[in-house]
């Protein structure tokens, strides 16, 4: 896989810092039943890097001494790991809000048959992606089949109640583009997602989130593969909109892999720019639970462009 990091590094990119932590983003393991090309991850059936128990313990001291206000499981598959559940019900216990990114399909994989009433009965919050309403680009972009399974979860989590009005549990969508383009309009296109899946399917879910697509891992080979990877960096860069810098998410959020070792986001993580100590260490979360990293520089590079552009991206979806 050709890699794209070095291209990125050589970007230059404005400063940032970090403010108060409020949000641990945990990379559970990167084991998952899709192999989506949009992936940043490179998460697949074969792969079989997990959290340990301890790190699991580390987690939830964290949330603990640190008044963790949500904890943002991520993989892979996250529900997948072993110890996913029980990681859920205690961070729950402490009135940690819990994000399960789940891809829908793994409702249907065996094992997993009570997972939507298990979450609703912990009332996390579901962010589910979903990169269309049609089949043929949803099965484009993650494989045949996969479009069924997704509508088919979605209707199992709404009979939990997910979605629904007045019943308090949030089901929100993820909308990736399928290429080397911009999202469209957060606010247009998820009216046009709320309109479509319920007048073809009954489903109900709550917001839309658009995220950029990263010129990273999986998608940043193909983008140099075709021949595309420049001119996908001259559309971020060319749509750098300033006032995002105010509320992108690595300025009160953390992102933990599956060893434990810390990052500005997501994303850094995947290209292994993590966390450092004044000495040059790689920054764990044993040391997090005891370090106050407000007001620390953030780790950019040209990928942050992608957070940036236009009305800009987050695990939360548009910023502006």
């Amino acid at each position: 896989m050709l890699d794209s990091k070095p291209l990125l590094i050589a970007r230059e990119f404005p400063a940032i810092r970090r403010q108060r932590l409020e949000i641990l983003q945990v990379n559970l393991g990167y084991r998952c039943n899709l192999s989506c090309t949009h992936c940043h991850v490179n998460a697949g059936p074969r792969r079989t890097e997990m959290m340990d128990a301890q790190g699991i313990e580390l987690v939830l001291q964290a949330i603990k001494r640190l008044g963790i206000k949500s904890l943002d499981l991520t993989g892979g598959a996250p529900e997948l790991h072993p110890q996913f559940r029980y990681l859920v019900a205690e961070a729950r216990a402490m009135g940690c809000e819990v994000i399960d990114r789940c891809n829908l399909t793994i409702l249907q994989e065996p094992g997993q048959e009570d997972l939507a009433e298990f979450l609703a009965q912990q009332g996390v919050t579901v962010v589910a992606s979903m990169p269309c309403y049609t089949a043929d680009n949803v099965d484009k972009q993650r494989g045949k089949g996969v479009f069924d399974g997704s509508i088919a979860a979605l209707k199992a989590l709404n009979l939990q109640g997910y979605g629904m009005p007045g019943s308090g549990l949030h089901l929100n969508l993820v909308y990736n583009p399928g290429g080397a383009f911009l999202p469209p309009s957060q606010q247009k296109l998820q009216a046009d997602y709320k309109q479509r899946l319920l007048d073809d399917w009954g489903i109900h879910f709550n917001e839309l989130f658009t995220i950029t697509n990263m010129p990273i891992a999986r998608f940043g080979s193909q983008l140099i593969t075709k021949g595309e990877f420049t001119r996908y960096m001259q559309l971020l860069i060319d749509n750098y909109q300033p006032q995002n810098l105010h509320t992108v998410m690595c300025r009160n959020t953390i992102s933990v892999d599956w060893q434990g070792y810390l990052y500005d986001c997501d994303f850094n993580q995947m290209l292994e720019m993590g966390l450092q100590t004044p000495d040059g260490e790689r920054r764990h979360l044993r040391e997090l639970i005891t370090t106050d990293l407000s007001g620390e520089p953030i780790m950019v590079a040209g990928h942050c462009f992608g957070c940036t552009a236009g009305q800009g991206s987050s695990c939360g979806g548009a910023l502006a």
